[in-house]
């Protein structure tokens, strides 16, 4: 019986190597073979410090050179809520595929066990009712699948690879957190910017109020004059105060992300301007192709094709007749003492064929379940690449007009400045009206606004294009570690 059990056991091992799931093939990227160009009239941004490494291989304390958003960054790794649950959701994977992997060995129990029985008159050979006992100590193994057409072994890549696409999901996951937090906190530094912009402004207008007043009771200007001054001031404030709302929402949104209060971060570098920050804008974004590797929400998803994969190969080994194992062997004896006595050995095997032979259309149905899901997640996969190559793609457009939008707007403002200095001028030597000073003074203000919106443009275009390729997992500039193996694939 050893022999036997030992023999099917091995055969059994074999043969559950094999699978009935379809050989993967990974599907055709639904993209085309370069990124599009620059839009017209416009050239393709020049690399400007010859960066040649990837995305991935750019730490993102290297990314971005702020040492306050690295203080940030690191809490948000450390505390965000969304990338904790992430990294939990790896260990229920991991855990889920420990248990499924199990079945593939038989489990082996140790068993002990004391019955007391009575057997009635009618029962007994002597025709008299007597009282029973023994004890028994033994092993056992319970309901084990021989897995001869890969059941078993198709559920466990099913559920290796469900594992693999829950810790792709973290990688992910931490990539967007990077990017969320670099641009929260961009777009409180922009508020704060343009809130002080709107806080002296408001400084200046209530000052040139107060003079338009004093001038206006001496007679020296007209009463429409001082109406605009005061509808001047007035519009300060509303600017003033929205900002401060925007960027008491933006410095909360922040907090979120970071997963504590900013205020209890110890040493905390002070901000820099927009106009300081220093991040690297010229990545080079490869070939389409290389977000297959790159992005981990894109390898996230063939995992996830890979598991819809093996479970066809369950449902077609559904078909087949599935064999089950039941054996024990120990000592068997009426009295404690005498258990391990010689003669007191005891065996049991028992194993169990069952053929499906009419059972409704439920096993073809699961087949065509396994199929119809497959193919689901066939098509979560190609639109997974689709919007990561529209992304990348996005991000390259806007970076050369980007860079453009900024140097016009640089070139506005000087203009605006300029000309609200020559406007004061002429109004103190009496050559133009109050009212061209004020409109002058009125573009500047929003000449200075659109220049800090559109820095953070520029910036946000290049933290998108960062993430876009996949950079934000390392922190330093290591290469990124390497996609995890495929699973579920078939070896016939």
């Amino acid at each position: 019986m050893t022999k036997t059990l030992t023999a099917l056991l091995l055969v059994a091992g074999v043969l559950s190597g094999c699978t009935m799931a379809p050989r993967y093939e990974r599907p055709e990227a639904p993209v085309a073979g370069g990124y599009p160009a620059a839009p017209e009239g416009y050239a393709a941004a020049e690399v400007k410090s010859g960066e040649t490494r990837r995305a991935t291989e750019i730490g993102w304390r290297e990314f971005f050179r702020d040492a306050r958003l690295q203080a940030l960054i690191a809490a948000a790794l450390e505390n965000n809520r969304d990338l904790r649950t992430a990294a939990l959701r790896i260990e229920e994977a991991r855990a889920q595929y420990q248990v499924q992997r199990a079945d593939l060995l038989p489990t082996l129990n140790a068993q002990a066990g004391y019955t007391r029985q009575r057997y009635a008159a009618a029962q007994s050979a002597t025709g008299q009712p007597y009282v029973a006992q023994f004890y028994q100590v033994g092993g056992a193994v319970a309901s084990y699948e021989l897995d001869f057409f890969g059941r078993v072994r198709s559920l466990s890549n099913a559920a290796l690879a469900q594992y693999f696409s829950t810790e792709e999901a973290r990688r992910a996951a931490q990539v967007s957190l990077v990017s969320e937090v670099a641009k929260a906190y961009l777009s409180e530094r922009s508020y704060a910017e343009q809130y002080d912009l709107a806080a002296d402004t408001l400084k200046t207008r209530q000052d040139t109020y107060e003079l338009s007043k004093q001038r206006f009771a001496a007679g020296a200007t007209s009463a429409l004059d001082l109406r605009d001054n005061e509808s001047l001031v007035a519009q300060a404030r509303v600017s003033a105060a929205q900002l401060a709302r925007q960027r008491a929402q933006a410095q909360n949104a922040l907090e979120v992300l970071v997963g504590k209060p900013i205020a209890s971060i110890a040493g905390l570098p002070a901000p820099m301007r927009l106009s300081d920050e220093r991040i690297i804008s010229d990545i080079p974004a490869g070939l389409p192709s290389d977000l297959l590797e790159q992005r981990p929400d894109v390898r996230q998803a063939e995992q996830a094709l890979l598991s819809a994969n093996a479970n066809i190969g369950a449902a077609r080994a559904a078909f087949f007749p599935r064999i089950t194992l039941t054996a024990n062997a120990g000592t068997i004896s009426p009295g404690f003492k005498s258990l391990f006595d010689a003669g007191t050995g005891a065996w049991s095997f028992a194993p169990q064929l069952v053929l499906p032979i009419f059972d409704y259309g439920r096993n073809l149905s699961n087949l065509d379940l396994a199929n119809v899901r497959k193919n689901i997640q066939v098509a979560n996969y190609e639109k997974t690449i689709q919007n990561a190559f529209a992304e990348v793609a996005d991000a390259l457009v806007a970076r050369g007009t980007l860079e453009e939008q900024v140097a016009g707007q640089e070139q506005v403002r000087e203009a605006e400045a300029a000309r609200y200095e020559l406007s004061t001028m002429r109004f103190k030597n009496g050559v133009s009206s109050e009212l061209d000073r004020l409109d002058a003074q009125r573009q500047l203000f929003t000449a200075e606004q659109a220049l800090v919106q559109a820095r953070q443009l520029r910036l946000n275009n290049a933290i998108d294009l960062y993430r876009a390729l996949g950079g934000g997992l390392v922190e330093t500039g290591t290469v990124a570690a390497a996609p995890a193996p495929q699973a579920g694939t078939a070896t016939q």
